[in-house]
């Protein structure tokens, strides 16, 4: 049984900040030729949805916001430390 949560609510990430600490920690134990998505566990969630409704691509707009979200709020935080 995997300690991941299964929690598959989607989350509001634009109140949060997408790069905590818990992230922080993920990124410097990561191995140095992997990539790392802060945003991964919304995508993860938002293929989940799809797989559970394969014909019904709708009912997982709210996982797909929260990706679009989340993205948008790292993409923020990256640029605003790039200038």
């Amino acid at each position: 049984m995997s300690s991941k949560s299964t929690d598959d609510k989607p989350t509001s990430v634009p109140d949060e900040k997408v790069w905590n600490d818990d992230k922080r920690q993920q990124f410097r134990a990561k191995d140095m030729s992997k990539y790392f998505d802060p945003c991964q566990e919304a995508a993860d969630r938002s293929i989940r949805c799809l797989h559970r409704n394969p014909t019904e691509k709708s009912l997982c707009s709210d996982y797909f916001q929260a990706y679009r979200d989340c993205k948008k709020a790292w993409l923020a935080q990256k640029q605003s430390k790039w200038l």
